[in-house]
Order: structure tokens, then sequence, then C-alpha cells
């Protein structure tokens, strides 16, 4: 799949859950290891017709795609994983979500375990999308933590690298796959694509794990929000944080105004986006992203 030429073709799909997908499809990863699993190296040259096709007509797009979104952001990712491995692949998934139970008790998840019929093997794919915001520390090293602070970038990736990768080898997850009829070697893959946020008035940089041409925004703190910076903004509610956004009208500053104004009153981090109008389509399209975050964050999280 040529991913930028993709990319151009997919900024204009107008259903959202289409526009989320294609997204999925070939979105930047924020870990790069062996495990790293990219989508783009293995779909046909012909899926962005298909998913262009399903814009315009969702009566031929899987049922699952047109339904409302679970309110959890991480729900609704599987969700759309799960159609690219079986609709836009054509991968059989042979287990989902399934629990490893040791002594009556739940130990860990299997979240997808699938045949890839590229490589022709079995793999165990563990998904996350995450959006991280650098906080400096000394220099220009930052600390990675998530909209709530309690995650952070480095203490997911040793997760994912060490132990929710890792679960295959467990003996009771070793139980679960034979009862699949799964017996052989299974294959860890990782698959994590988000952004990550720099502070907008300090130079940092991103662990070197995280790829160099990974998806950036910036962040600031609400004190720093003057008025005229919110000129062609636009709140992105989840599940539109799966980006990029587009939308047919002009932005509303009021809805903005009240935003902010909710940060302020319920001391959380929101995220925005600046559109601009793109002539060609005549839609407003998301240039670039901004967290804003109460003054005392990270603290309030902890």
């Amino acid at each position: 799949m040529n991913s930028k030429t993709a990319h151009d073709r997919t900024l204009e799909l107008t259903t959202p859950a289409v526009r989320h997908l294609a997204w999925l499809c070939q979105a930047p990863q924020l870990l790069q290891s062996p495990l790293t699993f990219e989508p783009a190296h293995y779909l046909s040259d012909d899926v962005t017709d298909k998913l262009i096709a399903w814009d315009r007509n969702p009566g031929e797009a899987p049922a699952l795609l047109l339904e409302a979104p679970p309110r959890r952001l991480g729900f609704y990712v599987e969700r759309l994983y799960q159609m690219l491995l079986e609709n836009l692949l054509g991968w059989d998934i042979l287990l989902q979500n399934r629990q490893i139970q040791s002594n009556g008790r739940t130990i860990g998840e299997l979240d997808f375990v699938v045949h890839n019929r590229i490589d022709n093997c079995i793999e165990h794919h563990e998904i996350a999308i995450k959006y991280y915001l650098g906080v400096p520390e000394s220099g220009e090293q930052a600390l990675w933590y998530g909209p709530n602070a309690s995650d952070r970038l480095d203490l997911k990736t040793d997760r994912m690298l060490h132990k929710q990768s890792q679960r295959t080898l467990l003996p009771e997850a070793r139980s679960l796959l034979a009862e699949a009829g799964i017996t052989g070697p299974v294959t860890p893959r990782i698959f994590m694509p988000g952004y990550l946020f720099y502070p907008a008035t300090k130079n940092v940089v991103a662990p070197g794990y995280v790829p160099a041409h990974h998806l950036r925004g910036q962040w600031c703190y609400l004190h720093q929000i003057r008025p005229s910076d919110i000129s062609g903004w636009v709140i992105l509610n989840k599940p539109h944080w799966i980006g990029p956004w587009c939308q047919d009208g002009p932005p509303d500053t009021e809805a903005v105004t009240a935003a902010l104004n909710t940060i302020r009153r319920h001391n959380v981090p929101l995220l925005f986006a600046k559109v601009e109008l793109a002539p060609a389509s005549g839609l407003w399209q998301e240039t670039r992203r901004l967290f804003v975050v109460p003054d005392d964050w990270p603290k309030n999280d902890h």
C-alpha cells in the first residue's frame, strides 16, 4: 500500500468509523521494536479503494462498522482492529479478548490471536492506542504522561514488551491455546499507534524507542491560552481522538470557550484540533492538535 497516496485519499472520508479505520491502517507506531506490527506492510493495494467505497455506500460496509461506538475508546479501537484483521487483511481471528485464569482468578488477557496468512504463522497481537504529553524533567529529557497521569509511556512500553506480549508463554495461556487447537509457536506482536504532545514553551525529546516519524501535537496549561489563540479550533471528543478530524462547517468558537471552562471547572485535560478549509473538498480539515490541561496537571492525577 502506498501510504502517502492512501493518506491523501483518506483525508476526505466523511463516515467517522471508516475514517478511523483508515487511520489505524497507516498510523505511525509509538514503539519501535522487532515486535511492532504495522498493518500497512500487509494490506493489499486496493484497501484504500475499499474504504472509499464503504464511505460512499455504507450499506456495503461490515455491519459492525456502522454500529454506535462504545463509550470507552479502547473498546472501540478493538472493534476497528477486528475489522482490520478480518475484513481488510482477511485473516482468521482464533481468539479475542480471552481471559487467562489461574486458580479461579484472572491473571491476564489475550487481545487477539490470529492466523497471519501472509507469513503463515500464528500471532498474538496486543493493542493499545495512546496519547502522551511530555513533561520536562531535566535538560531536554521528559516524562511522558497520558491525560490521566497515572498512565506513562515508559511504564506502558515496558509492560507491553515484557508482560502483555509475553502472556502466551504462561502455562495457563498455553492450556487456553491448546483448547483452541493451537499447539505450535505463537509470535508476539504489538500494535500501539498514537500521538506524542510536546510542551508549547520548552524543547523536549522523545524516548529513543519511539520512531522518528511519530505523530505529534502540542500541549499547554489553561492559563497560557489567550482568547486570540482559539480561532479555528474545535473540541475533539472521543472517539474522534482517532484522527484526522474533518467537518462540513466552520469551527464554533463558543463551543471551544465552553470546553475551556470545562477544564477549569472539572480539572480535566481536553483535546482540540486546529482546522482549515480545504478548497478542493470544501471540508474543514485538521492541521494540528493541542491538549489543554489544568494548571496543576499532572499533580492533580496523582
